[in-house]
């Protein structure tokens, strides 16, 4: 799956996919802009079940946040 596909509704319906013996309510619980992470929300019978989402810089949305840039050194060489 490329991960221009890996939409966030594809990883909520991933992580938190209803089942008809256990339906669950799933909601949108706050949206960072600025950190480009949203918290979502599943009411289950145990109780509830909060998933942060973060998007990358390729489009796809994952449970784990992306990597941070960090700065780098290089050496060019001249003649």
């Amino acid at each position: 799956m490329s991960p221009t596909e890996m939409t966030l509704h594809w990883a909520v319906e991933k992580w938190l996919a209803p089942t008809s013996a256990m339906p669950d309510v799933v909601r949108v619980r706050r949206v960072w802009r600025h950190r480009r992470c949203v918290c979502v929300a599943a009411v289950r019978p145990s109780g509830l079940l909060s998933l942060f989402f973060f998007r990358h810089d390729d489009g796809s949305w994952n449970v784990y946040p992306p990597a941070l840039a960090r700065p780098a050194m290089s050496v060019w060489r001249t003649a």
